[in-house]
């Protein structure tokens, strides 16, 4: 998923309860569901932004070369400005684009 172009905020905003919990039937549910799921988001964003300063990198122990590089500084600058993985798994749930099931109940049959 691309991230950059998420909806979600980038500030803390004041939400629904019973709107949130309406899907899992549990407040605390629908905590467990975001957190799993902005957990998972958190680490797709932090590869990301390994593989991009991976380029950078310098692999020698001279500590005279150490040096800024402005691309690095942007590219970081650039994932410090993106919403939280928090905000953007509660904008996925507010919009539906989460599933998610209780594998303690039994399946529903059709």
């Amino acid at each position: 998923m691309d991230y950059r172009k998420s909806s979600a905020p980038v500030t803390t905003v004041t939400r629904n309860l019973d709107l949130m919990s309406q899907k899992t039937g549990n407040i605390y549910e629908t905590v467990i569901v975001v957190s799993r799921r902005a957990n998972q988001i958190a680490v797709e964003m932090k590869q990301e932004l390994n593989k991009k300063l991976e380029e950078f990198a310098s692999y020698s122990d001279n500590l005279e070369e150490v040096f800024e590089n402005r691309e690095q500084i942007e590219i970081s600058k650039f994932y410090e400005r993106l919403p939280k993985p928090t905000l953007i798994a509660l904008q996925e749930l507010e919009e539906g684009k989460i599933f998610h099931r209780n594998t303690a109940e039994p399946a529903k049959q059709k």
